[in-house]
């Protein structure tokens, strides 16, 4: 894959426990040239947590992609009038922000961006992760697919006996389905 060609918003929302993981996936993506611009929630901005400090990530982030990223509502917005992004991935996708983003709710940097990007006809990719896919979410998520430039990457059940309605996105298939995205194609199977 050559991704040179492409400029690639990251909205990297909570689920900080895949933050690592995150981090990995943009690098491999800088690896096949692209331009990543992240894009920061406010969580992510401020919320300390067992898995790290919310500077030491950001900062991480910074480093792989060598830009500061997008950290405000108002950094956010010209997305959509300067089409800039040919491609928005948000990974990881919080159940916050699934339900935020089908309800058309644009209260953060990377929902802002999102609807921006939207607004563009352009992909949006989401990476899930949440414990309430099976649950609450589910309905959301059945609502996003049916919804024009939106493609998911694969998920499945990542602890089905202790966290039963929980779900993760095979974040390793990001450059695929940003691949296959680019095309107006869904990549399948999209359960795993």
């Amino acid at each position: 894959m050559d991704f040179s060609k492409y400029t690639i918003g990251f909205g990297i929302t909570g689920s900080f426990c895949t933050h690592e993981k995150i981090k990995k996936e943009i690098r491999h993506l800088m690896e096949l040239g692209a331009n990543v611009i992240p894009i920061f929630s406010y969580q992510t901005l401020n919320t300390d947590t067992r898995f790290g400090r919310a500077a030491d990530f950001v900062q991480d982030v910074v480093d792989i992609t060598m830009n500061e990223g997008i950290r405000s509502i108002s950094q956010a917005e010209p997305i959509g009038p300067n089409n800039f992004l040919d491609v928005m991935v948000i990974a990881p996708c919080t159940g916050n922000t699934l339900a935020k983003l089908q309800a058309g709710i644009s209260d953060s940097p990377v929902l802002m961006a999102a609807k921006a990007h939207l607004r563009n006809n352009r992909p949006l990719v989401i990476s899930i992760s949440t414990n309430d896919a099976l649950g609450i979410n589910f309905k959301n998520i059945g609502n996003l697919m049916y919804m024009k430039n939106i493609y998911f990457v694969p998920f499945g059940q990542d602890n089905f006996k202790a966290k039963p309605s929980s779900m993760i996105a095979k974040t390793n298939l990001i450059p695929d389905t940003i691949e296959e995205a680019m095309k107006g194609r869904q990549i399948q199977p999209i359960l795993q």
